[in-house]
């Protein structure tokens, strides 16, 4: 497996499976998917509390009998428990039967929280913007993870640029990881810059353009990355799926792709895509040119009172 080590210490595998349901999938099966991957290779999990599976995914680690130090483990505290961190991360190692998290994330930088499987006008009342002195507060508990060996790294989630650059001013310890969005219709070049200058690991979740995200995220100006000509004429060229060429311009690019499927062809096949030969040169100049600003997962039940659109949420103007 193919891996980078993120500031010191423990390497992390170049790629990792999701274990979000994307509202589809029970906990069985995101568990089922979970030993399949294990079978054919991977050793990194990035999970959350908010999925609702981490007791299923924590016994299907620990069914493997592989040792600990050999897969990594990526969690996530959920929005509504910014002011309870490290009880958040107790109860999540909990249910994964670890004694340990290699990765903690804040999922995002904002306290706003809703229910599970509700619409895409759903508005928590009590929902706020980003308040820098409050998300500083969460961050420093973070820190007490690390200090108790709780957790080896933390990190941050759906983060723009200016409120890393607001982090990176005013915090001790900065993020050792940013998980974000990252496919080639959504390349983020600004953040990508960003946090690989600042020495920040990018994390990308939906590598795929997400084609199997729940209802309410879908717009009518969505774009499919896997339908793209690029996209499908490379993969013609090395008889691959366009959804493996996918994963290779992440890992060829210096990312690390979290796909999520419960089926093992396309898990196994996102693995090997990541562990064989990269991308050319030419070839990601050409997927450069087709970045298309194609946000797929925006955020909307997350807005607050008065914000205009769900561009508000990553420090964009309304169009």
């Amino acid at each position: 497996m193919i891996s980078v080590t993120p500031l010191s210490g423990k390497p992390i595998p170049r790629i990792g499976l999701g274990t979000f349901g994307s509202d589809k999938y029970g906990p069985p099966q995101v568990a089922d998917a979970v030993r399949g991957a294990i079978e054919v290779g991977y050793r990194h999990f990035d999970c959350a509390a908010v999925y609702g599976n981490e007791r299923e995914v924590g016994a299907a680690l620990r069914e493997s009998g592989l040792a600990r130090e050999d897969y990594w483990v990526t969690g996530k505290v959920w929005n509504n428990r910014h002011h309870e961190v490290v009880a958040a991360c107790e109860d999540s190692l909990r249910d994964l039967g670890l004694d340990y998290l290699d990765l903690f994330l804040i999922h995002w930088p904002f306290p706003n929280h809703h229910a599970s499987g509700v619409a895409v006008d759903s508005r928590d009342p009590h929902a706020v913007p980003y308040i820098h002195e409050n998300f500083l507060r969460t961050w420093a508990s973070m820190r007490k993870l690390v200090d108790r060996g709780l957790v080896r790294y933390t990190g941050t989630s759906n983060m723009t640029v200016r409120k890393l650059q607001l982090l990176l001013r005013d915090a001790e310890v900065q993020p050792a990881a940013n998980e974000m969005e990252l496919h080639p219709h959504f390349q983020q070049r600004e953040l990508f810059e960003f946090v690989t200058a600042n020495g920040i690991l990018p994390i990308g979740y939906s590598p795929l353009g997400s084609p199997s995200r729940p209802e309410r995220d879908r717009t009518s100006d969505d774009t499919s990355d896997l339908d793209d000509p690029v996209i499908v004429e490379i993969a013609r060229a090395h008889n691959i799926h366009p959804a493996d060429v996918c994963i290779k311009w992440a890992v060829t690019r210096g990312q690390i792709p979290i796909p999520f499927s419960v089926k093992r062809s396309q898990y196994e096949s996102s693995l090997r895509a990541a562990t064989s030969e990269p991308l050319t040169p030419a070839e990601m100049d050409q997927i450069a040119k087709i970045d298309r600003n194609c946000r797929l997962i925006k955020g909307q039940v997350f807005l607050w009172p008065g914000a205009a659109d769900w561009r508000d949420l990553w420090d964009e103007q309304p169009v």
